[in-house]
């Protein structure tokens, strides 16, 4: 078997399909996108189907091996989310060839169903406390939300009354038995993350994500000891290598996205590193269904999976949701807060390839909002 054409279509709201076709038939799909760059990835996409066309899809480790390496100029953003992209689709099509999920290929299940979390917004808050009521009554154990507006290096006072205000509400909403994690968005600089974790302590969150940039990732270690609240980061880190600089500093949860870190293979990978540290997988995925069903294929297999993003409702998916592009939409019904174990083949889901196409015809142009302080100067988004 050779794969004989790669095509990628981007598609509203601001995602990137990929559809890897072969000699026999089989065509496995993935969702290589970086966030308001996917252009970009897409012309990187099509530069590494230079090698892909003619090449075995099976020998999927050799391939990656060779994608992320073969160059003298490695890693970063745009090249890691192709090869993440590319990664989905070969091993979609191997479960294919095999008729089982790709989770059977990964060791087998660990796990019938996975627990995921729903977003309620937060930088910008208008109603958070109906919206945290809305996903509870979507059948949901577990929201999210982000804590703040742009902030600058050291911020006012009413600036950390207003993320605790806004949290309380949540918490209030969910009571004791459902989950509130808290998104930072790398908004805080190490000082003001230090003072503000504190003040979250009795409303418990179970995780506060990003507290700082990726860019500050040694100070991780700080930030996590001033803290009872575990410490979750990793979306914006590409490889095993860039979370070998986190894990033992005091991080509780490491999110590596499928459709940036490698895909399936490497985060594999690195969730058998965090397990070692005694470190979560809560895989990040605000994306599409294909980046959604990689994941899951991913957390069924993996013993120290917490939790699952997804992006149904979430304020990015304008013009388009979640489940527009699937043939078939129950694979993604939760139940209880949680989704059953797909048991089709691949990544068990089936693509609307028609849909895709006619999507494809307009396709977007999202990009990343641009913040400024009341000086002028950039803000974090």
């Amino acid at each position: 078997m050779k794969i004989v054409k790669v095509a990628t279509y981007r598609v509203p709201p601001r995602w990137l399909f990929l559809a890897v076709s072969t000699d026999e038939g089989i065509t496995g799909w993935g969702e290589p996108v970086v966030e308001g760059r996917a252009e970009t990835v897409q012309t990187a996409v099509a530069e590494l189907s230079d090698y892909l066309i003619g090449s075995d899809p099976l020998r999927i480790e050799d391939t990656w091996q060779v994608l992320t390496k073969g160059g003298f100029y490695r890693g970063g953003p745009v090249l890691s989310s192709a090869v993440a992209g590319i990664d989905q689709a070969l091993w979609d099509i191997a479960g294919k060839v095999h008729n089982v999920p790709v989770y059977d290929l990964l060791g087998g299940p660990v796990r019938d169903r996975v627990r995921i979390y729903g977003w309620i917004g937060g930088d910008r808050p208008t109603a958070l406390a109906e919206d945290a009521e809305r996903q509870v009554a979507a059948g949901l154990t577990a929201v999210k939300m982000n804590g703040s507006e742009e902030l600058t290096a050291i911020d006012t006072p009413r600036q950390l009354d207003r993320l605790v205000e806004r949290v309380t509400a949540v918490r209030d909403v969910l009571g004791p038995d459902r989950d509130l994690a808290v998104d930072f968005h790398g908004r805080y600089s190490p000082a003001m993350a230090r003072r503000a974790l504190p003040l979250l302590e009795p409303l418990r969150p179970m995780f506060v994500e990003e507290p700082v940039v990726p860019e500050l990732s040694a100070d991780i270690g700080r930030i996590a000891a001033g803290t009872s609240i575990p410490i979750a980061t990793g979306e914006r880190l590409y490889s095993r290598w860039d979370f070998r600089d986190i894990l033992g500093a005091g991080v509780a949860v490491v999110q590596p996205d499928l459709s940036h870190a490698g895909g399936i293979s490497e985060v594999r990978r690195i969730a058998a590193m965090a397990e070692a540290y005694g470190v979560s997988l809560a895989p990040h995925c605000p994306l599409g269904p294909i980046a959604l069903a990689a994941c899951i294929q991913v957390d069924v297999a993996t013993p120290n999976f917490l939790i699952q993003e997804q992006s149904l409702g979430i304020h990015y998916n304008v013009g388009s949701d979640l489940l527009d592009y699937l043939a078939d939409r129950s694979v993604f019904s939760a139940r209880d807060g949680h989704l059953d174990r797909p048991t089709g083949p691949g990544l068990g889901i089936e693509i609307d390839e028609a849909e895709v196409r006619r999507a494809a015809e307009h396709p977007h142009r999202w990009r990343s909002a641009i913040w400024r302080h009341t000086d002028g100067s950039l803000a974090e988004w």
